[in-house]
């Protein structure tokens, strides 16, 4: 960059001296302007003949060779040369544009680990991140990089996220959290189970996703493209005639007048403001979105969130956390020790079982009371399929489990008018109470539904859980449609239902987060997967990953979709419109060749800089 502007410095100079000095002899005058002009210019000459033998006649480096060739065949040598400086200064200002774009996606290639401190027998060994295997253990010390997924088994600290979320609040983490690569380990050192090995990681997947961010291009700029093939080699077709015709068949034309307005008309028709602005508007969209940790696999997916008709969202994981509390524990009338007792008792019984239910009482138990498993005798813990549990607890058969185990003891029990999972709990064969479960609402799940629904987009819920539950959150998110109780086949299909009802233009964005929800990430318009706590299936079938998991980023990332679009649309039809016109007036002979410099150099800088506000983001 630095040489390419000494260069154009240079040339700029000379051209001055080459236009100042007062030379008579026609060769020496054109060896003064052409000294600068191969100065500045001598890269597009060369792409020009390159392309040429390799087939690719038509393009912006074609143009401006002939135009400033051929001003300089009919004697104007300083417009030759301003023609070739000014549109060199254009590339420049290009490539700075360009290059401050993909910073903003490249920030992310700063997570990527150069190492990892693998522990051995003899040690801790400084390695190649690729070179752990799963379940080695690696020490992370503070400001370090986590260089692979996996379990906290020693230490506590605090995390930076927000190369992954975009989130700045730092994350406590500590012996059982789960930690993902890319973060840095802030304050405390840790050691870490690895659980994935690197290529599988989550500092891997996202670079791959941003590294294959623009492959996808959208309808806008696959239209520029075409448009671009097609309009080159017209121009040029234009200006011949332009420059050939009149001559021939206006009474006392001149060819030198006319191969000028044709040279001018060549230098105005160049497609570099739309070739330039409009890939570079969208790559300025994809690099706002990352920067709130949202990743978009492709401009298409960009564009095709702004048409967004239909959000279909799945319950758990998506619009709730995924994360069971006890909600209410309600002990039957006359049962001795009451809701305390009766809740340390299903937590007992439980104690032995993962399951995220059973974990959910021991957390409440313990939040609650001071549970400790040590405090009870426990024996004989039996799991009743599809029921629940028995157990022998201080010598007293406790029955833990749902409706049907009471059912089939044959108990009279209450049940709870409420929404949510059921644990019914028997002692001695008398029925104790109940204790009410359910999965918690994301903290900005209303907010990105209402937000959702302000602008005339229908919010749709699939969701395998039972009836009452679905109903429960969609009542409270107010979301317009919901079905419970689907099988991943029946969300396919209620998929395929929603996308006959949309307009030709509208688009269907679903939301999903679990292996399940692959197959219909991949069948909507556009697939969002949630890339925090989501599964690697759903995240590899998504277009659009939101790292921090929060669903009301869609918000934010339809934000950026409308005005990326909004800021191609105003360069294409500022592009357009400028070059419409001048062309005109260059045919017509009322605009020389800096009209053109400007309509091509000109335009193209300012749609640039336009462009480059799709970059920033509130």
């Amino acid at each position: 960059m630095k040489k390419r502007l000494i260069r154009l410095v240079a040339g700029a100079v000379l051209l001055a001296i080459a236009a100042v000095l007062p030379i008579t002899n026609p060769i020496l005058e054109a060896v003064s302007f052409l000294i600068p002009y191969l100065i500045v210019g001598y890269r597009v000459l060369f792409k020009a003949v390159r392309n040429i033998a390799n087939g690719k006649v038509f393009d912006e480096n074609f143009l401006m060779a002939v135009a400033s060739i051929g001003a300089f065949f009919v004697g104007e040598y300083p417009e030759a040369v301003a023609v070739m400086l000014f549109y060199q200064v254009g590339e420049l200002f290009e490539d700075y544009a360009v290059g401050k774009s993909r910073k903003s996606i490249a920030e992310l290639m700063n997570i990527r680990p150069d190492y990892a401190n693998l522990k051995t027998a003899d040690g801790v060994e400084k390695v190649s991140p690729e070179q752990v295997k799963v379940g080695d253990i690696i020490v992370i010390r503070p400001g370090e990089k986590v260089p692979l997924d996996g379990v906290i088994v020693s230490g506590h600290s605090t995390v930076d996220t927000a190369a992954l979320t975009g989130e700045s609040l730092p994350q406590d983490v500590a012996e059982g959290s789960e930690i993902l690569s890319g973060c840095i380990n802030l304050s405390g050192l840790i050691e870490v189970k690895c659980e994935k090995e690197f290529g599988e990681s989550t500092v891997s997947k996202i670079l791959e996703l941003v590294e294959n961010a623009t492959s996808q291009k959208a309808k806008t700029e696959n239209f520029i493209t075409r448009f671009a093939a097609v309009y080159t080699p017209a121009v040029v077709g234009a200006a011949v005639v332009l420059a050939v015709v009149p001559p021939l068949v206006i009474e006392g034309a001149v060819f030198s007048d006319w191969i000028y307005r044709a040279l001018s008309f060549l230098v105005v028709s160049c497609p570099c403001a739309l070739v330039i602005s409009v890939p570079l508007g969208f790559f300025g969209g994809i690099g706002a979105a990352s920067r709130i940790g949202v990743l978009v696999k492709g401009s298409n997916y960009l564009e095709a969130a702004a048409h967004a008709e239909f959000v279909v969202m799945d319950k758990t994981g998506t619009l709730t956390r995924g994360v069971f509390e006890v909600e209410k524990v309600q002990a039957a009338e006359g049962f001795e020790g009451g809701e305390e007792r009766l809740l340390k008792l299903a937590a007992a019984a439980e104690s032995n079982s993962s399951h995220p239910i059973s974990m959910s009482l021991r957390r409440a138990a313990e939040a609650e009371y001071g549970f400790s498993t040590e405090a009870f005798s426990i024996k004989e813990v039996t799991e009743i399929a599809g029921h629940g549990v028995s157990a022998d607890i201080d010598g007293h058969k406790v029955l833990a489990g749902n409706h049907k185990l009471m059912t089939r003891e044959g108990l009279d029990f209450e049940e709870p008018t409420e929404a949510g999972t059921v644990v019914y709990v028997a002692v001695d064969g008398v029925y104790a109470g109940y204790i009410l479960i359910a999965d918690q609402m994301k903290e900005d799940a209303a907010e990105a539904v209402s937000g959702l629904k302000a602008r005339g987009i229908t919010t749709v819920m699939l969701t395998g859980d039972n009836k009452a539950a679905a109903e429960s959150v969609g009542q409270k998110l107010g979301l317009d449609r919901i079905y419970s109780q689907l099988l991943p086949e029946d969300k396919v299909s209620r998929v395929c239902e929603l996308l006959a009802e949309k307009s030709e233009k509208g688009k269907l964005v679903f939301v999903g987060d679990g292996i399940n929800d692959a197959p219909v990430l991949a069948r909507a318009d556009v697939g969002v997967a949630m890339g925090g706590l989501g599964s690697d299936a759903a995240i590899e079938a998504a277009d659009i990953v939101i790292m921090d998991d929060k669903p009301s980023k869609l918000l934010d990332l339809m934000k950026i979709s409308k005005k990326t679009l909004s800021i191609v649309k105003q360069n294409i039809v500022f592009a357009l419109g400028v070059k419409l016109v001048v062309l005109v007036l260059s045919a017509m002979g009322l605009a020389n060749m800096w009209a053109a410099v400007f309509a091509d150099v000109g335009v193209s800088m300012i749609a640039i800089i336009n462009s480059m506000r799709a970059l920033k983001t509130k």
